[in-house]
């Protein structure tokens, strides 16, 4: 077994350059199988899949309703272009509308989230007929160019200089604001009044579109305070500009509802998504606009063209995925789990002396760790790990069976939305018995 693993991994450090690494130092695990929240090695090992792998895979792994609906549309036709009209991707379309805000007009699939905010960029573009773009320092939007002009954070100086036109503001994050302020409004209102500033001296008459995730994600689950998201949805009526929310990684269920923003009544004139659309079983993405927007384009070219946009196969998964949220109940899961965690991850943060915050929505949620909990001194710097600490910490994880990421001082947990309360226990013991090391390193 052993000779076929090294096999594998050989062959696949020898042909292949994998994301966000640097190669020499590989050593990816050798994956064999998956089946609902776990995956396993090729020797046998199990490994609870606690980020859902990129915070994608909501209905658990091997879903069999979603796999038929892949198999069945492949015989039956597996590609045509995008210019002709099929069924499935006419039914993807329609279950989308069904579940989004009801100012939500059509429809344009991508193949994934970063393509869909490269597409929600140029759609804002043209409808407006303004060409800046605001987006968080805190984000992350994808890695293609125009995707990550719009990220806010390390993963865009690659594509630095940049293209003209994008520019940053800071979105809320309490837990390190630079005032103590005494609610969550009042957090609100000082960002607003920054932003609002911000829109003034960049002149609203340029300004398109204001980006942001309607939850931030890898960046650290930084869940809007009240008041942000109405906040800016006013500042965008008020200015006349298109207010955009990414759902790449909020949407579907994660945050207990269809969408994030369903958890603050807010209706953005665009809303990007991917990843739950179909949990990875085939890629997908897609941009979601308002009945404005869709009828501008009744008469306007609409400049945007993939060849495997509203891919067939793609489109067959995402409609079947949608009935499995409905018929297994998992948005409501997500909210019921999700308090679960809470209370799990309060626990963990009173106990230990490295947890300086923890925050949660759903099943959506991060760990901050950090070296003193008065002074909040961050466990590693901003974009940087010189003593490679997170990576032992997750590499402990991982030795025992916990499967997640980092980012920074943060760990994710945002475990598939089909899991229980005995399976998510079990495998939070686990991060609390890490924890315990943790606190005798700072």
């Amino acid at each position: 077994m052993s000779t076929c693993v090294d096999t594998i991994k050989k062959e696949n450090l020898s042909y292949n350059l994998f994301s966000w690494s640097a190669q020499g130092k590989l050593n990816p695990i050798v994956v064999d199988r998956a089946e609902g929240i776990y995956f396993w090695d090729i020797e046998g090992k199990r490994y609870a899949d606690m980020s859902s792998q990129l915070v994608n895979v909501n209905i658990g792994h091997g879903n069999k309703k979603v796999i038929e609906a892949i198999k069945k549309q492949a015989d039956k036709l597996a590609y045509i272009g995008p210019s002709f009209a099929v069924d499935v991707k006419a039914e993807a379309a329609r279950k989308i509308l069904e579940v989004a805000p009801d100012n939500m007009g059509k429809v344009f699939f991508t193949n994934a989230g970063a393509e869909a905010n490269e597409n929600a960029i140029k759609i804002a573009r043209m409808f407006t007929g303004k060409y800046k773009i605001f987006s968080g320092y805190r984000s992350f939007h994808g890695a293609s160019y125009g995707a990550a002009n719009l990220s806010g954070e390390i993963r865009r100086f690659a594509s630095e200089p940049g293209i003209p036109g994008f520019v940053k503001y800071f979105n809320p994050y309490p837990y390190r604001a630079p005032i103590d302020f005494s609610s969550e409004e009042e957090v609100s209102e000082y960002y607003l009044t920054l932003l609002r500033e911000q829109i003034e001296f960049e002149g609203p008459e340029y300004i398109a579109a204001i980006f942001q995730e309607t939850v931030v994600g890898s960046n650290g689950v930084l869940i809007p305070p009240k008041g942000w998201l109405e906040g800016v949805r006013k500042l965008c009526d008020e200015y006349n500009i298109l207010m955009v929310c990414d759902e790449v990684m909020a949407g579907w269920g994660r945050t207990g509802e269809w969408f994030a923003v369903d958890n603050w009544n807010v209706k953005p004139d665009i809303i990007t998504f991917a990843k739950g659309s179909t949990c990875g079983y085939v890629p997908l993405g897609g941009v979601i606009v308002s009945k404005e927007i869709a009828e501008y384009f009744d008469d306007n070219i609409l400049w945007c063209g993939l060849t495997y946009n509203g891919h067939p196969m793609g489109c067959a998964a995402a409609s079947a995925t949608i009935d499995v949220y409905k018929e297994e109940n998992l948005i409501e899961n997500s909210r019921n789990m999700g308090k679960v965690l809470g209370e799990i991850l309060e626990d963990l943060k009173e106990k230990h002396p490295c947890v300086g915050d923890v925050r949660y929505i759903g099943l959506f949620a991060a760990v901050e760790l950090v070296k003193d909990k008065k002074t909040k001194e961050p466990l590693v710097p901003y974009g940087r790990d010189p003593e490679r600490l997170m990576k032992k910490i997750i590499g402990m994880l991982v030795e025992r069976g916990f499967w997640t990421y980092d980012h920074d001082n943060k760990i994710m947990v945002a475990p598939p939305l089909i899991i229980n309360e005995e399976q998510l226990r079990e495998n939070m013991a686990i991060m609390d018995e890490v924890l315990d090391y943790v606190d005798t390193i700072i």
